[in-house]
């Protein structure tokens, strides 16, 4: 069967990171998820079994390595082995959240570099293309030797920002809550009109508490924080505080990858944040699903959108915002 006239049809599995969003790609894609068996052994050993012939086919595996990171992570790698094993024409293995990524260089004597590790079992697993969405470090994608795909969830997160804060671009500042994320919270600033904030925190000497210098003029206006990732939150929510004790009149927060782990949610709950909004690139664990200050926007779309342009060989520089 024909897709679209000369390339073969295509198949989009799914492992068990974030069913949801690989329903809702499928959905926007117009056709069901291939069939497929992601279990366990009783011994706890993951047991994959492809429900499909795909020989030949175009094959793209859905699969966030996300909390638990290290189960998702050898589903993603059984099942490209399962797929190359099946005679699969290309398998693009699509994470929208790359674990393990801010371990991309050595911090200290001794230590690993877990995000090339990953990178090299991804590739030795037999993936022959990759496309992930908001890398903690964009460097990674040069871990790879097979094309990878950086897509950025700025279209979304852009058009909700516009909506929101329609009318209000003269009082509104993008603040990135550490140095490391400055290029990022400017090129949104940029787009918007707003003006540009930085937290600086830093410790004077050892075990003295963090002092947070804010970078910019926040007095009076409303201040969005923005980063690729939420964890622990306490940097977002230290930072926050800084914003308001600097006069911000409201804060609001924006992330591509809510990881929320730990004291996360208590955390925002207690801040003055009035709302943390966040993708669907991770399932949202159920405290995060029931909190009143985090909303999800989809990513679905745009991974759609990529999945159909890579199987149709079109560029995929027009998703870029």
């Amino acid at each position: 069967m024909a897709s679209n006239g000369h390339y073969p049809d295509y198949r989009v599995f799914c492992g068990n990171a974030n069913r949801p969003l690989a329903e809702a790609i499928a959905k926007e894609l117009g056709r069901p998820l291939a069939r497929s068996t992601v279990g366990r052994f009783s011994d706890g050993e993951i047991q994959v079994e492809i429900g499909e012939n795909v020989r030949g086919l175009d094959t793209f595996i859905i699969q966030s390595t996300s909390p638990d990171a290290n189960t998702n992570l050898m589903e993603l790698l059984i099942m490209i082995d399962a797929l190359k094993r099946a005679s699969a024409g290309s398998i693009n293995a699509v994470l929208p959240y790359y674990g393990y990524a801010r371990q991309d260089r050595k911090v200290a004597p001794r230590v690993p570099i877990t995000a090339k590790l990953i990178a090299d079992l991804i590739e030795a697993a037999g993936a022959t293309r990759v496309v992930s969405m908001d890398m903690h470090a964009g460097q990674i994608q040069g871990f790879f030797n097979v094309p990878f795909d950086h897509l950025y969830a700025a279209p979304v997160l852009l058009e909700h920002m516009r909506k929101r804060f329609d009318g209000l671009t003269q009082d509104l500042v993008i603040v990135s809550p550490d140095a490391g994320g400055v290029e990022r919270a400017r090129a949104y600033s940029k787009r918007l009109g707003a003006g540009l904030g930085i937290v600086d925190k830093r410790r004077t000497k050892p075990n003295v508490a963090e002092i947070m210098n804010v970078i910019g003029d926040v007095n009076g206006k409303v201040a969005v924080l923005l980063d690729d990732m939420i964890d622990t939150a306490g940097t977002l929510t230290q930072a926050a505080n800084a914003l308001v004790d600097k006069g911000a009149t409201r804060v609001f927060a924006y992330a591509t990858h809510a990881v929320l782990s730990g004291p996360a949610v208590e955390r925002i709950m207690k801040s003055p944040i009035e709302e943390v909004v966040v993708t669907d690139s991770i399932q949202l664990a159920p405290p995060a699903a029931a909190c009143p200050k985090i909303r999800t926007l989809s990513v679905a779309g745009l991974l759609a959108e990529a999945i159909r342009r890579i199987h149709s060989a079109d560029s995929l520089s027009s998703l870029f915002v």
